[in-house]
């Protein structure tokens, strides 16, 4: 005769598996990818139009030219509910998952529904690299 699993075994089992799909409001459904390592080479301050700005995926920051010779660089991650930004546009820094914006110049909210700016990052500009601290 086969056992039989216990009432108890059977409904630890059932709701393991339903917490393990679900993830908690707020929380981004796709967790983003790792950060880069200190000191990562970005890019160059020609790939940055001014009033504009570029988006480094690999290393989750955007960096910005608000005014010409100016550079600033803000996490990618929307303050919303954790998107990634995918765009820089028309002097802000787009959210596409619901509709946030982000100032270029300082990264503060434009348009919400976010709640806080992106968080800055910090970058050092030598010559014409930009460089990731």
């Amino acid at each position: 005769m086969t056992e039989q699993p216990g009432r108890r075994t059977v409904l630890a089992v059932a709701l393991g598996a339903t917490a393990a799909g679900c993830s908690k409001y707020g929380e981004p459904s796709n967790p983003p990818p790792q950060t880069a390592p200190a000191n990562a080479v970005l890019g160059t301050t020609e790939e940055i139009p001014v009033g504009e700005g570029k988006i480094f995926d690999e290393n989750q920051v955007v960096v910005t030219q608000p005014v010409k010779g100016t550079f600033k660089a803000f996490s990618t991650t929307c303050t919303h509910q954790g998107c990634q930004v995918t765009t820089v546009a028309n002097g802000t820094i787009d959210c596409p998952c619901h509709g946030s914006k982000y100032s270029v110049k300082d990264g503060s909210v434009v348009a919400g529904p976010a709640p806080k700016p992106l968080p800055p990052k910090q970058i050092t500009v030598s010559g014409d690299s930009i460089t990731l601290i």
